[in-house]
């Protein structure tokens, strides 16, 4: 029990390490909450980057999947109970969205989600990024391309460990992903949300 706690103490506290932030600091661009979308994100700080955008973005989206990736590979060699392995990675992804260092005021968490799954079990994770890289391919909108993967991802962790408890925590992954990508949805709906290659305006 004291373990099981440990960890999902530990994933959420390595969640709310913003990636975003720090690389934005660190590379002297501005802080991703006050430019472009306002999300510390990789896409984000791809749009807000300039002349920085691809190593600020690549190192970024490396960072918050890392957050997912390493809480989990960490609760398997503890040899964690699916339920744990579930409360992990909830706790990873609820940090990134809520972190505790940066005022609770953090991302939208795909590329952390993606990470819990390639943590979880990496031919899960290696699928839905595929199906994310094909949607972005195709129609070139991140968060679309977003909403399809983990609409799907579900299935994905069904298909590959069929496990109630994981695939609950994938709903839950998924619901609150959704959530946070209202105004995205909005915009969808309306025709105006922007593209992978879209720059922030001045």
């Amino acid at each position: 029990m004291i373990i099981a706690v440990a960890l999902v103490l530990g994933a959420y506290l390595l969640g709310s390490v913003s990636s975003a932030i720090i690389v934005c600091r660190l590379m002297g661009l501005p802080d991703p909450r006050t430019q472009g979308s306002n999300n510390p994100g990789a896409t984000n700080v791809l749009r807000i980057g300039g002349t920085k955008a691809k190593p600020a973005a690549g190192i970024t989206l490396a960072g918050d999947m890392l957050k997912g990736v390493l809480p989990m590979l960490v609760a398997h060699a503890f040899g964690a109970a699916p339920m744990t392995l579930a409360l992990v990675g909830i706790s990873a992804f609820g940090g990134h969205l809520f972190p505790v260092f940066f005022g609770f005021r953090g991302g939208k968490g795909v590329a952390t989600a993606l990470g819990v799954q390639f943590g979880l079990y990496w031919p899960i994770g290696a699928v839905t990024a595929g199906i994310w890289l094909f949607t972005a391919k195709v129609l070139r909108i991140s968060s679309l391309s977003a909403l399809v993967s983990m609409a799907l991802a579900p299935v994905v962790v069904w298909l590959f460990w069929p496990e109630p408890t994981l695939v609950g925590m994938q709903l839950v992954l998924t619901g609150l992903l959704f959530l946070r990508h209202r105004s995205n949805i909005r915009k969808l709906l309306r025709g105006e949300e922007g593209r992978i290659d879209a720059r922030a305006k001045p």
